[in-house]
């Protein structure tokens, strides 16, 4: 009689690399995932009802509390077209943008690449550098808001004037003029455009510089994780600093480039500076003004997503990514 051989219960693959370092992923995003279903989740759907709704608040002698009122998409052609300000407010927020994001990413790309070179105190300047995105959060940012320096700078008392008196010695707004820099480059091919592009700049390197922390950090993370043989290569070939930057640095630090465009993007639009915020908190405070900031607040949200995609959909293009077999 043949014996039956007992089969051995086939043993559970241990799961592969991947798989675990997938599961920590979730484990590690699970609290913020679970935060925003229970907080925030019911806040932005309470924000989309109010910016649909007419607010009609009920007397105390009657119960008290308020009855919202479905008005279809009339708080968003309020905001559009009866308030005439915040479409001036947009305008000035999208042309800010346009001005400082590729001053900031050009400024932290800048200061990364001088703060990889070998040099003494080189720790000690990135700390420094990175000392005004510590001071722009909680009181000391308050602090900031009423600093003299800053008043100074936006104070339309302020600036460099010509000293041909009479017109000439009109106010100028910030610290330095359009004026300024004609006189400056008149004898260079420089256009109107670009000497006020410099002017505005020059303006708001204070705000440029604050906010040029984060990025320069993830610049210099790029920077170090490029193999210093692929720069010996190069020197080897007899490629000067000009082109090894362009054909090698900045081809290789693309990824993080396109990450600090969107960081920038993002930053500027949610400042605590930034006027457009600034005008939907006023219009909140006002009586009723709820719901209509309600539909500012999504218009904003909105135009903000678009903004992302267009610098995602631009720089996306240009983005280089190594492999990694």
């Amino acid at each position: 009689m043949a014996t039956k051989t007992k089969r051995k219960p086939a043993s559970r693959r241990p799961a592969s690399l991947d798989k675990r370092k997938a599961k920590s992923g979730w484990l590690f995003v699970a609290p913020f995932v679970i935060g925003f279903i229970v907080i925030y989740l019911p806040i932005i759907i309470n924000s989309i009802i109010y910016s649909f709704s007419e607010f009609e608040t009920i007397a105390a002698i009657d119960g008290g509390g308020y009855i919202l009122h479905n008005v279809g998409f009339d708080n968003y052609k309020n905001a559009l077209f009866v308030d005439t300000e915040f479409v001036k407010v947009l305008t000035t927020g999208i042309r800010q943008l346009l001005l400082e994001v590729p001053a900031i990413v050009i400024f932290s790309l800048f200061l990364a690449v001088i703060l990889n070179e070998k040099m003494v105190g080189r720790a000690a300047f990135r700390a420094i550098l990175f000392v005004p995105v510590i001071l722009q959060t909680g009181l000391i940012a308050e602090i900031d808001a009423a600093n003299t320096l800053l008043a100074s700078m936006n104070d339309t008392s302020s600036g460099i004037t010509t000293g041909g008196g009479g017109a000439a010695e009109e106010a100028v707004t910030g610290v330095l003029s359009t004026d300024d820099l004609s006189w400056l480059f008149a004898n260079l091919s420089v256009g109107s455009d670009m000497i006020t592009y410099v002017t505005q700049l020059i303006n708001n390197i204070y705000d440029i510089i604050n906010r040029s922390g984060v990025q320069m950090l993830i610049f210099l993370a790029g920077l170090q994780s490029i193999s210093p043989a692929i720069y010996e290569s190069c020197e080897i070939d007899g490629a000067t600093a000009w082109e090894t930057f362009w054909k090698i640095t900045v081809p290789m630090i693309s990824p993080m480039i396109l990450v600090n465009a969107v960081y920038t993007v993002i930053d500027a639009f949610t400042s605590s500076s930034n006027d457009v915020m600034a005008y939907i908190n006023t219009v909140y405070s006002k009586a009723g003004g709820n719901v209509l900031s309600a539909a500012m607040s999504w218009m904003y949200f909105l135009l903000v997503i678009a903004c992302i995609g267009i610098v995602v959909a631009v720089l996306s293009a240009f983005v280089f990514y190594q492999r990694r077999d």
